[in-house]
């Protein structure tokens, strides 16, 4: 479709022109444009009532701008990968939304894609969420990845590459049987001002252990939308870490549900905001079965006139017995300017859990900085220290200790780009 799209009114003339044409059920997709037509995007002026999820977070920018399917490439696919420094470990490439198997390199465990299988998974919601139908209904192409049981998948890294100002909405399944482990490393960047929208559901059999990590590092007017599905069994691990770092708008959005007994949830995340930037990391973790194990840290950087936004919700169902339960949200605050919105909540049902939340907000200790300065650390040095130190104990979490430099080398870049600046 050639005509420039603007606001849910263009998204759903996009379906329009290609229904028939797009993979998978076309009743499910149906539905979705239904959902989406009656939605519309969060905030952006069509909604019969606003969404409490997204109050903190308003799609008007993305309603606003202009996406097109034949726009020219802005820059070649292999330069903007050359530049992201990725593992040497297998990888998955996909391109403007479409699969790219000469930049690939094939993964040991069973791969599937999205474009040919068609599989839309059994754990999203496109009736409540809005971006979730926008998905289903436009989605091209993805990665299905299986691992059977007690098998290691080793480490697979899943890229997705913007090279136009275009919409882009992947759709990724992956699966682990009893006992299998992965490390999944999650990558994406570009260039212009595209819209990258993905959903992905992960299911977690009994003892197996996913490491999911995710590098968002987009062009600086991307709009980045991940929602993620898990469902984790009976002694089973999920393991997630995410570092926010480009694009103007991120929202970042997990649900996970531990089924089973024993099941364990890991949803750590760190922001490093600068400049007007937006980055909402927003999730929800439901313990329906006992003695289940969730934890939450989320550090924010903010500097410039940056908005972070934190929203966390633990659910214990009355079965769910045992429960250990823990978030925690903390922010640094660089300039007067920054702003940053927290909502941690708790939901339970159950009477023998052990549940906490928590909230900080703060600047860099000036004593600190003095501190630095006398032993003769330049200013900007001491500010870098103190930054680092902050964001330590989020970067320890991350297992993997080749994925860890790459993220540390990551926020090496952030500081350096935003001194420069």
């Amino acid at each position: 479709m050639s005509a420039a799209l603007t606001g849910s009114a263009g998204f759903l003339a996009k379906f329009e022109a290609l229904q028939g044409k797009l993979p998978g059920d076309s009743n499910m997709r149906a539905a979705a444009a239904a959902a989406f037509r009656s939605a519309g995007l969060p905030g952006g002026g069509r909604q019969q009532r606003p969404l409490e999820a997204w109050k903190y977070t308003s799609l008007r920018p993305v309603a606003e701008a202009r996406f097109t399917s034949d726009a020219a490439p802005r820059h070649e696919a292999e330069t903007i990968l050359a530049g992201l420094r990725l593992l040497d470990a297998p990888r998955l490439v996909f391109v403007d939304g479409m699969f790219r198997a000469d930049l690939s390199v094939p993964p040991p465990v069973s791969f599937a894609r999205f474009a040919e299988a068609a599989e839309m998974g059994t754990l999203t919601w496109p009736d409540r969420e809005p971006m979730v139908a926008l998905n289903t209904m436009l989605a091209t192409d993805g990665a299905g990845l299986h691992v059977p049981a007690e098998t290691d998948g080793g480490l697979v890294q899943l890229v997705s590459l913007a090279t136009r100002d275009t919409d882009i909405h992947p759709r990724h399944c992956i699966h682990l049987d009893a006992g299998a482990r992965l490390t999944l490393l999650e990558v994406s960047a570009g260039q212009g001002a595209y819209l990258l929208n993905t959903v992905a559901e992960f299911h977690v059999a009994d003892g197996a252990h996913l490491t999911h990590i995710r590098l968002q590092d987009e062009a600086d007017r991307a709009f980045h939308i991940s929602t993620a599905y898990t469902e984790i069994a009976g002694g089973g691990t999920y393991d997630s870490f995410t570092l926010n770092l480009g694009g103007r708008l991120c929202r970042t959005e997990v649900h996970a549900e531990l089924t089973g007994p024993g099941a364990v949830a890991h949803l750590n995340a760190a922001q490093l905001l600068d400049d007007s930037q937006h980055a909402d990391f927003t999730t929800v973790v439901r313990h329906t079965a006992p003695s289940g194990t969730s934890r939450q840290t989320v550090k924010n950087v903010l500097s410039g006139r940056a908005r972070g936004v934190f929203q966390g919700r633990i659910e214990v169902a009355r079965e769910a017995q045992k429960t250990d339960g823990y978030q925690m949200n903390q922010a640094l605050l660089l300039s007067p300017e920054a702003e940053i919105d927290s909502k941690p909540e708790l939901e339970i049902f159950a009477d023998d859990v052990k549940c906490s939340h928590g909230a900080t907000v703060g600047e860099l200790d000036a004593e600190q900085v003095f501190y630095l300065r006398s032993r003769g650390v330049p200013e900007s040095e001491a500010r870098s220290i103190l930054v680092r130190a902050f964001l330590a104990e989020a970067l320890d979490a991350v297992p993997d200790e080749a994925v860890r430099g790459l993220l540390e080398t990551s926020v090496e870049t952030w500081w350096a780009r935003r001194r420069e600046g």
